[in-house]
């Protein structure tokens, strides 16, 4: 794999926010990410800590399932942490990067999963804060993903504010996000678009850091260890990730 698919552009941009020696979290429902934290494990040449909501603490799963809360997540653990254990790592500050999934995004890093449309009288009636409405704010970096680019997801304003602070990055078929301290900036967009077509699909206004370009290939150990964590290409057509 010399060239991005919107599937490894997901999943290997998610594991490039990873850093040595932290403790880093996927949760339910996280199925890109825990396959980001599977392939930064064989991937790069520095040590971190895995948690997931499996409770598997850096575990060595026999397979990688479909779904991230599955208990082969779990095996060959060095210990297993239940739910209120990650809370209290975030609350105490000690939780490092937690991946948290969103249904809608603002430019400040806000995130809705409660709604959609009308609190008293909603179009979609979305599964609730749960834990990241704890984490998103105590973790000290949280990241999140969509598997589609456009106004309805990237919004100028949310239809409810679920969960608010900590949001550093955003990862989506198209772009990399990170957070300045005040807003979300691109970071680099997928060679295959351009700039203005990035700006055209998100709801919020698009500032980019400095030296913001196209994101650089995946290298040979990225690539390599995406393709051993899903050979057959399963992972990548359950996630139906498309460009546009």
């Amino acid at each position: 794999m010399t060239e991005w698919t919107p599937f490894s552009y997901l999943v290997v941009n998610l594991a490039r926010f990873i850093r040595p020696y932290e403790v880093t979290f996927s949760g339910v429902n996280s199925t890109l990410p825990m396959l980001a934290c599977l392939l930064a494990k064989r991937a790069y040449d520095f040590p971190f800590t895995y948690l997931n909501v499996a409770g598997g603490v850096d575990p060595l799963p026999s397979s990688v399932p479909i779904s991230s809360s599955d208990p082969v997540l779990a095996e060959g653990s060095r210990a297993i942490f239940a739910n209120e254990d990650f809370y209290d790592l975030c609350t105490r500050g000690e939780m490092d990067l937690c991946f948290l999934g969103a249904a809608q995004i603002d430019g400040r890093g806000d995130t809705n999963v409660s709604c959609i449309g009308a609190w008293q009288q909603p179009k979609v009636r979305l599964p609730g804060g749960g834990g990241g409405a704890v984490m998103l704010p105590t973790a000290r970096r949280s990241c999140t993903w969509r598997t589609e680019h456009s106004t309805r997801t990237l919004v100028e304003v949310l239809d409810f504010r679920t969960a608010a602070g900590g949001m550093y990055g955003l990862v989506t078929p198209i772009a990399v996000f990170s957070h300045d301290g005040v807003q979300l900036r691109l970071s680099s967009w997928h060679p295959d678009v351009t700039l203005e077509e990035v700006r055209e699909r998100t709801g919020f206004e698009v500032l980019c850091h400095d030296g913001a370009g196209p994101t650089a290939i995946p290298t040979v150990a990225e690539a390599e260890a995406l393709a051993v964590l899903d050979p057959s290409g399963r992972f990548a057509d359950d996630a139906a990730v498309r460009l546009r």
